[in-house]
């Protein structure tokens, strides 16, 4: 017979809160931030790591924090086959927060080390905390449908047969947008046409999801590639710049004192090609001022002004947007020569015609050539955003050809590959101008290989591990 104590009815059990995860959290933040306010994985997440931080997030968990994010940005359009493969509603009607949640977790369990029982439990975690208990469940049945296969079966399922449609199979192959596929084929075969076969493009496309390597710039007359290559131990020289040291996975550039000094800055090692190779251009007469006509933020300026001041002359750079042209006077703040930093517009300048012996305009473009640094921007655009560069572009490069004496050079530059952002532009620009000639950049890169048949030259990820640069120089002669 039972006692009254023994057959009183239990308590409830109390509800147990979701553990937050710090790593998988900033993640997920980052997402959000990325799909609602179109901010950049770059921006954002280091302010988001160092919230973190604070709070007590060590470096291992911020680490993984910037795989998931960077990892899921890349991938997300295989993943989207994936996850689109795994439930019974079209992909579009699953909400946009859930559906991070889901390609994190896709992510850890096809593209990294983390065990699969690991990676559904943390994101179902993850899940309860930032969606509730019942979309949770949702995550958990999906990912468990994820996880019985590994990637490259999942690939052989999803993705359509090459034969039938190639784009569309690199496409979801090599998560681009399939307008994207077809863009970089089209210019690969432009500037490499004994080298645009499926190979090519392919490894093109694999260059573009690879982790970039963080590249510093010594910056002249404040530090030299040896120096620095010798406060680095682990670091390397860089492959084509005299002032480039590639840093060794993993490291902090921020960290360093010659970074908080000026002296050293971060820049991708294309960049820092183009501005060389506009200061090696042979000019006639004087060479006493340069002009940076789209110089946010920064970088390519820095370089350009510690160049100028080797030999004497004067940098003005010119940015439109306000705050961009503060970062450009940090980035030059130190500089061992004359230079001034002003917010101007480049398309109606605030100079006389005539007044600079070089003009470099690294012209707003769409950024498909920095798609390893910023992935997310190959989800952002739309191909009618080509179209609407291209107007600006024409204007900045015909208002740089009227800010160069005669003799004098202008560099267009652009990080996009796109045929419609180089050398169309450039085409087009000369054919309603008088007075200027081809110079031909490839001498002026020594020792870069593979840059097609000039005059002008593009550089890719996968054949000079940069960014898909494109530099076209032009000499004023009449």
């Amino acid at each position: 017979m039972s006692t009254p104590a023994a057959s009183a009815k239990r308590p409830p059990r109390p509800h147990r809160r979701p553990k937050k995860d710090p790593a998988r959290l900033v993640a997920f933040k980052a997402l959000r931030a990325v799909d609602e306010r179109d901010a950049y994985a770059n921006l954002i997440l280091p302010s988001l790591l160092r919230e973190a931080e604070q709070k007590g997030m060590d470096r291992r968990d911020a680490a993984l924090a910037t795989e998931l994010v960077y990892g899921t940005l890349r991938l997300q359009g295989s993943y989207d086959a994936i996850i689109a493969a795994c439930i019974d509603r079209p992909l579009r009607e699953v909400d946009p927060p859930v559906l991070d949640v889901l390609s994190l977790g896709a992510h850890q369990l096809l593209a990294t080390r983390i065990p699969s029982h690991a990676a559904v439990s943390a994101t179902v975690e993850l899940a309860r905390a930032v969606l509730g208990d019942g979309k949770a469940k949702f995550v958990n049945a999906v990912l468990r449908r994820i996880s019985a296969k590994d990637l490259d079966a999942w690939i052989a399922q999803v993705a359509p047969p090459f034969e039938k449609d190639a784009e569309d199979h690199l496409a979801v192959v090599h998560s681009h947008p399939r307008w994207v596929v077809s863009s970089l084929w089209d210019s690969l075969g432009r500037w490499q046409p004994d080298a645009c076969g499926r190979a090519d493009i392919e490894e093109l496309l694999r260059a573009d999801n690879e982790r970039p390597e963080v590249t510093l710039v010594a910056r002249p007359g404040r530090a030299t590639a040896a120096e620095l290559a010798e406060a680095l131990p682990e670091s390397e020289p860089g492959r084509w710049s005299p002032y480039a040291v590639r840093l060794a996975e993993g490291g902090d550039p921020g960290e360093l004192d010659v970074i908080k000094e000026n002296r050293v800055g971060v820049q991708d090692e294309g960049s820092q090609l183009v501005a060389l190779a506009l200061a090696a251009a042979p000019i006639e007469g004087s060479d006493r001022l340069w002009l940076d006509g789209c110089a946010g933020p920064g970088g390519k300026a820095a370089l350009l002004g510690a160049l100028a001041a080797e030999r004497g002359a004067a940098l003005v750079a010119s940015e439109k947007q306000p705050h961009r042209a503060r970062l450009v006077a940090r980035a030059l703040d130190g500089n061992p020569g004359p230079y001034t930093v002003i917010a101007a517009d480049g398309t109606r300048p605030a100079w006389r015609p005539g007044s600079f012996d070089r003009a470099l305009v690294d012209v707003p473009c769409s950024g498909l050539g920095a798609l390893r640094r910023r992935p997310e921007a190959r989800w952002r655009r739309r191909p009618e955003d080509i179209a609407g560069f291209g107007q600006l572009q024409r204007d900045l490069l015909r208002s740089a050809i009227d800010s160069v004496r005669v003799g004098g050079v202008i560099g267009y530059a652009t990080c996009s590959p796109h045929l419609a952002e180089t050398r169309a532009v450039v085409d087009d620009v000369l054919r309603g101008e008088v007075g200027l000639e081809w110079i031909d950049a490839r001498p002026l890169l020594p020792g870069v290989p593979a840059l097609g048949a000039g005059p002008d030259v593009q550089l890719w990820p996968h054949l000079h591990s940069t960014d898909a640069m494109y530099l076209a120089l032009l000499r004023r002669t009449s």
